[in-house]
């Protein structure tokens, strides 16, 4: 109408309620609301958390996005989308479903929301000069604001690593970002091992110098916002090496008792056995993609600095006899306990089904050897499901390791399934799963067996037939127990807790899922829920590929 009269904007633009004088006009007021990701609190491992962290954790690699950067005058803004700034501070402080987390992503994947009181919503650092002492310029070094607070981009340690941190009544949340640069490939290629100072057993030394930077800037905010809360702690590949170590080291600060629970995706070892031995009370889910090569490395052998095997990968591509024996050489660990995963693995395993259908059956099968470097070695022969590719062809299958392109529709897949299991009352593998997947498991064995028949060719006569203390025995025997754990999953049927942890009873749950599934990549209706097709083609853009993903 004010359009009409010339003076007003166009009708498009105009939202709320025109009051015309001498008239009496009745308003409901609405109470402030925000948007936050639902996450569970419990110790148990849940589809919710799986899909929900691993958002979060491909957020950390965007910028924080705030202008100004640094020293802010009267204001800050965050123009830049994505970015960590703007997903808290404008989109979900505003009441809007973001759904991109990558600068280039293409496929649509909407977290999770639970609609709560502003007051509750992820907190972001307000920034206001004139109401708050601490946000005035004129504290120099001192001033808040918000990227100060919430995220950690270290330039004075030279580590370039990388992190967000946010909190609500309930939880408080740090993401630390993968590799993502040349100072991060070069710490991740360090894995000589130095004692782990606030624990036990010795650690890679690139991580740890990585989580040494930004500790202090973790208990900071801890010591100003932590009442309490759950602590979940989130990385993916460097960035989960990283946060395994923080984790840990929050868990044994002095007079502190945090309460800490860790996912991480895609990460390398991290530490030795005498410090995955100590760490046994933090609870943490290592999820990793069946042909991501980054979770084999550091092998339990290796020990090496940059500086002897770069060389080595460098020349690898352009001449390999002699830079296989130099890259071999710069990985040998002489001294020390070996590396060893820390964390309760859950295994995503693609399958192909009659249909065509790919699609991915997340396990915990009990057995690292199928994720290992010893068993990908020997899986290079001739076998047909699941093809363990060579060195050279798993560097040009990395889009395994990549979150937009790989975990993320592999953890939106098992949400989808898991819930329609749930509603269903079916197994949490079906029939037709269980045969691919054993089938794979046979063969897998089979190339096993074939490759120690093979080395036993080359032992003296004396030392043959001793196969039962041959390390590819033992990974013989090791599949052979998964193979009896997975038998185990065709019966069993998927409780509440399983699919949403904690807020499996909550009240607001229905309504969360409701708007979730107002969106059409959402409601997929098949028995199985597959891994979403990509537009055109395209995977989104991927992380720099991680130079620890060549070993």
């Amino acid at each position: 109408m004010m359009a009409d009269l010339g003076f007003g904007p166009s009708q498009s633009t105009l939202a709320g309620v025109v009051l015309f004088p001498n008239q009496h006009t009745v308003l409901e007021i609405r109470p402030l609301r925000a948007l936050r990701p639902v996450l569970s609190i419990d110790d148990q491992f849940c589809a919710l958390n799986l899909y929900q962290l691993a958002l979060m954790a491909t957020l950390s690699y965007c910028d924080f996005g705030q202008e100004p950067r640094t020293q802010p005058v009267d204001q800050v803004c965050f123009p830049l989308d994505p970015s960590v700034g703007r997903f808290f501070s404008e989109e979900l402080s505003g009441y809007q479903e973001a759904w991109k987390v990558d600068a280039e992503q293409v496929q649509r994947f909407y977290p999770l929301y639970e609609d709560v009181p502003y007051s509750k919503r992820f907190e972001v650092l307000p920034f206001d000069p004139e109401l708050y002492e601490q946000n005035r310029p004129a504290q120099g070094e001192a001033q808040e604001h918000p990227a100060r607070l919430h995220f950690f981009d270290d330039q004075k340690h030279g580590t370039d690593t990388q992190a967000f941190i946010s909190h609500h009544d309930e939880v408080i949340l740090i993401s630390v970002r993968g590799t993502a640069s040349g100072a991060d490939a070069l710490r991740d290629a360090n894995a000589h091992q130095v004692a782990f100072g606030d624990g036990f057993g010795k650690a890679h030394e690139g991580f740890y110098k990585a989580y040494r930077a930004m500790r202090d800037f973790v208990l900071l905010y801890l010591d100003q916002f932590y009442v309490g809360q759950r602590i979940l702690i989130c990385g993916h590949s460097l960035g989960g090496a990283i946060a395994l170590l923080l984790a840990e080291g929050l868990r044994r600060t002095p007079d502190r008792d945090y309460n800490i629970l860790l996912y991480t995706f895609g990460a390398p070892r991290a530490a030795d056995s005498e410090f995955t031995d100590g760490a046994s009370a933090l609870v943490h889910h290592r999820i990793v993609n069946h042909n991501d090569p980054v979770p084999s490395v550091p092998a339990p052998w290796m020990n090496t600095t940059a500086k002897i095997w770069i060389p080595g990968a460098v020349v690898l591509f352009s001449n390999p006899a002699p830079g296989g024996l130099l890259f071999a050489l710069g990985l040998v660990r002489l001294t020390g306990n070996p590396y060893q995963h820390h964390g309760a693995q859950q295994h995503f395993m693609p399958i192909l089904l009659p249909d065509g259908t790919q699609s991915s059956v997340l396990w915990t099968p009990g057995c690292e050897s199928i994720e290992d470097a010893a068993c990908k070695r020997a899986l290079q022969l001739n076998g047909d499901m699941p093809d363990r590719a060579n060195l050279i062809k798993q560097l040009v299958q990395s889009s395994q390791h990549f979150m937009v392109a790989s975990y993320i529709p592999a953890a939106w897949a098992t949400l989808r399934r898991w819930q329609q299991t749930l509603d269903t009352n079916g197994t949490l593998v079906t029939a037709t799963e269980f045969e691919l997947i054993d089938k794979a498991l046979f063969t897998m064995q089979h190339q096993l067996r074939e490759q120690r028949k093979k080395l036993d060719l080359h032992l003296p006569a004396n030392q043959r037939g001793y196969e039962h203390h041959d390390p590819l025995s033992t990974e013989v025997d090791r599949l052979k127990d998964s193979r009896d754990r997975l038998a185990t999953l065709r019966w069993r049927r998927l409780q509440p807790r399983d699919v949403y942890g904690s807020h499996a009873s909550s009240p607001t749950l229905q309504s969360s899922l409701k708007r979730w599934f107002t969106h059409p990549q959402n409601r997929e209706l098949t028995q199985v829920a597959s891994i979403p097709p990509q537009p055109d083609g395209g995977w989104g853009k991927p992380q720099t590929l991680d130079i620890d993903s060549i070993t």
